[in-house]
């Protein structure tokens, strides 16, 4: 498995080996020795599944302290288009974006953790799966606008299925600390 840092601190892709024969393919998509080795200590709690059909976004969620979610996402089927907004204020990157492909293909995942907001678009019909470092917990959900004018995210589709629900998610505001 290869782990890659990216610009946002804290952001890591894991990229697994695959081993193919004529029967198919076999890798392993978690090993939590390997992954607390490569900057991943967490201990995971709770598994998320959702389906999402082509041009569908979900998000951008988080949970406010003290039940903080770390997350380890990746695409079961299909492919998306994974977003995070760092949130914690102490960091050189507040306010910062970055998208990252996710294609069930390759199996590659995206660890978030706590601090940053999380959205996808599926790029293709997607069974997406993550892990998560807290559970769920309702007075603690929140997120930000899909559409902040702000953030200026481009999510590469032009007619967007977006919930209710998040399409009424406050403005990212700069002046707010969610996360120190």
């Amino acid at each position: 498995m290869q782990f890659i840092q990216h610009d946002l601190p804290g952001i890591i892709e894991c990229i697994p080996t695959k081993f193919h024969d004529d029967r198919g393919h076999f890798y392993e998509s978690y090993n939590q020795t390997r992954f607390a080795a490569n900057g991943i200590p967490e201990n995971f709690v709770q598994d998320n599944y959702s389906y999402s059909t082509a041009g569908v976004i979900r998000g951008l969620h988080f949970q406010k302290e003290p039940h903080g979610q770390g997350k380890l996402v990746r695409c079961m089927t299909g492919k998306v288009m994974d977003v995070v907004v760092d949130l914690r204020k102490s960091s050189p990157t507040f306010g910062q974006h970055g998208t990252y492909i996710l294609d069930a293909e390759i199996g590659n995942m995206l660890y978030v953790p706590v601090g940053f907001a999380h959205g996808f678009v599926a790029l293709a019909d997607a069974i997406f799966v993550y892990k998560c470092t807290d559970f769920w917990n309702k007075e603690a959900e929140s997120g930000i606008r899909w559409n902040d004018p702000t953030l200026n995210i481009d999510w590469g589709v032009d007619n967007a299925i977006v919930s209710d629900k998040d399409q009424i998610l406050p403005l990212f505001d700069p002046n707010e600390t969610i996360f120190k």
